[in-house]
């Protein structure tokens, strides 16, 4: 059974002028994460990931549809109930939203203060998460005194504090360079690995859904346009929102503007091969085409791995006898997609 299931949810707001349409931001959406996902929620600014977020963790009420949480319907339930509900529920933000005036002890400790947790309770609770985050010589430091990864860490650590089967992160890494970016990202794996918390990353940037997420759902306009595994998504987007996406992160066929710079730096036939992960190796269309006599070289696209496979595309400049090319070609066609961009 899934452990958080959407089913023809959408969230409308009123109208911000009178007269006006009212504004969709959730727009008849339908999910399935399953226990153990890492499951990446993706979309431009105002595409209605957010929102989405904020109706999983009952902050804010469908204005129809079903949400289900642990087999537990949040949009029949009343709010006392739902207090405990997001006790399971942990969350990370793009601004950390710590405790200026707390320690990153008490920060960590608030959750398991306000759920009634004993006083060595959480004491063991605090030091474990501690050492877990790698935080346990800033236990009396206040968030001031943390760079921007460090204050991360001690918000992971307090959205673990209650055990949740379910953790949230809004943008979690955007505040964040390149290089913490990746150990708050490996820290979140290490989560899912380690405690086998299902986590839901809410993110306009495909490198983090390509580092960290198993499956993923593309939303613009309010709605999912595409959903599925990452690989499946990344290596053939079907809408031109998620062709978007991905082209952020994974260079495809060359468009017009840039064939025109190939030619005139590479002499040629300019060809895309596109591989993906089963197919056949780069070697032996390399092999292939160097058996038949040809020059190439390597003009543009490279080759990505999301976890463990591998798919990409390679553009050509091949030069050698038209006859001989399209022999060559024809042969390499039967096993991977090719496309001549000349």
């Amino acid at each position: 059974m899934a452990l958080v299931s959407l089913t023809n949810v959408t969230k409308t707001y009123p109208a911000a002028e009178r007269g006006g349409a009212p504004v969709v931001a959730v727009d008849d959406v339908s999910l399935d994460i399953e226990p153990g996902d890492v499951y990446g929620i993706i979309g431009y600014s105002g595409a209605g990931k957010s929102t989405l977020v904020r109706l999983v963790n009952a902050l804010e009420p469908a204005t129809s549809g079903r949400i289900t949480v642990d087999g537990r319907d949040l949009t029949e339930m009343p709010e006392r109930e739902l207090r405990g509900i997001r006790l399971g529920i942990g969350m990370i933000f793009q601004q950390f939203n710590l405790f200026g005036s707390k320690t990153v002890w008490d920060n960590i400790a608030y959750p398991l203060r306000v759920a009634g947790a004993s006083r060595a309770e959480i004491a063991a609770r605090v030091a474990e998460l501690l050492e877990f985050v790698g935080l346990a010589d800033k236990a009396r430091n206040f968030p001031d005194q943390l760079s921007g990864g460090q204050k991360q860490r001690v918000g992971i650590a307090r959205a673990l504090a209650t055990s949740p089967r379910l953790l949230l992160a809004d943008e979690a890494t955007s505040a964040l360079d390149p290089e913490t970016t990746q150990e708050v990202l490996a820290l979140l794996k290490r989560v899912n690995r380690e405690f086998g918390v299902t986590i839901i990353v809410i993110t306009h940037e495909m490198d983090v859904i390509q580092s960290i997420a198993t499956k993923v759902a593309v939303m613009d306009g309010g709605r999912v346009i595409e959903h599925g595994d990452v690989f499946e998504v990344f290596s053939s987007p079907r809408n031109p929102s998620s062709q978007r996406f991905v082209a952020t992160v994974v260079k495809g066929i060359p468009s017009p503007a840039e064939l025109a710079v190939l030619r005139e730096r590479h002499q040629g036939r300019i060809v895309t091969i596109s591989f993906r992960d089963g197919d056949v190796s780069q070697a032996s269309v390399f092999l292939e085409l160097a058996a038949a006599g040809l020059e190439f070289e390597l003009v543009y696209g490279g080759i990505n791995d999301i976890q463990g496979r591998a798919f990409g595309h390679l553009t050509l400049a091949i030069r050698g006898a038209d006859a001989a090319i399209d022999a060559a070609l024809s042969r390499i066609a039967s096993r991977v997609d090719v496309t001549e961009v000349d």
